[in-house]
């Protein structure tokens, strides 16, 4: 049997997916693609935050170039890796990528479709796919923008200009940086941070920030009215009310 791209642990409340692919320097091909379907397949029936990060030193090289040098106009269209992004950037819950070292190309984009990224010290970000004669289709070219703003942006996109961890925190590209030793506990304690939350009420508020629409005010009142007929919102604020009485009495 073929070996698996990815490895995945499974928590309550969270699902760790590591890229692993070490020979090809994590390389995102279609075994990967369809092992990546199938995690979402399983977070959108049992939503739970999703945490993806890659091997030693590197998140993702890029798309797998001996993949994509066969694959023809039909296959472009299809948007093989352009619809698992979109996909993963839907997810109900949260998505944290924490990126140690090269995230380049098809790498890069995937990251770009978290919600929330954090990087080690040796991150780099870059996107070579003009330099290879294709576009970087996979969602760099409206979620770089959004995230870095339009300059930083096109110097990456078109001049090839790569970004360290220092200058990705400075763009907002990234949220925090740590040492890799300790990557993997800051993307938890973020991911614990988020769990702490109501589940219902975090679900929400990712998807009227991700999906505006003509009537933003309309969207919020009617997600507002559903957490506020939810238990969690009774139970969570008679917590908070006691506590702080029991702080004004201590």
């Amino acid at each position: 049997m073929p070996m698996p791209t990815i490895l995945r642990e499974n928590r309550a409340d969270r699902v760790w997916v590591r890229l692993h692919r070490p020979d090809a320097r994590n390389a995102i091909d279609k075994a990967m693609v369809d092992e990546l379907h199938g995690v979402c397949d399983e977070l959108e029936r049992d939503p739970r935050i999703l945490l993806i990060a890659g091997g030693d030193g590197v998140f993702a090289g890029g798309a797998d170039i001996a993949e994509l040098r066969d694959r023809t106009p039909a296959d472009a269209l299809e948007g093989i890796n352009s619809r698992l992004f979109d996909r993963i950037a839907r997810l109900p819950m949260p998505v944290i990528a924490a990126v140690d070292g090269w995230a380049l190309g098809g790498g890069a984009e995937l990251a770009y479709a978290a919600d929330l990224r954090i990087a080690s010290d040796r991150a780099r970000f870059g996107s070579p796919e003009p330099s290879l004669g294709i576009v970087p289709a996979a969602g760099a070219t409206w979620r770089l923008p959004r995230l870095v703003g339009e300059p930083l942006a096109k110097e990456m996109l078109l001049a090839g200009r790569v970004i360290g961890a220092d200058e990705a925190l400075a763009a907002g590209l990234v949220t925090a940086v740590h040492p890799p030793a300790t990557l993997d506990a800051a993307a938890d304690a973020l991911a614990d941070r988020i769990a702490a939350r109501d589940p219902l009420a975090i679900r929400h508020t990712k998807r009227l920030i991700d999906d505006p629409t003509d009537d933003p005010r309309a969207a919020a009142d009617a997600a507002q009215a559903e957490c506020f007929g939810s238990p969690a919102k009774h139970e969570r604020m008679t917590a908070w009310l006691d506590q702080r009485l029991e702080r004004k009495n201590a």
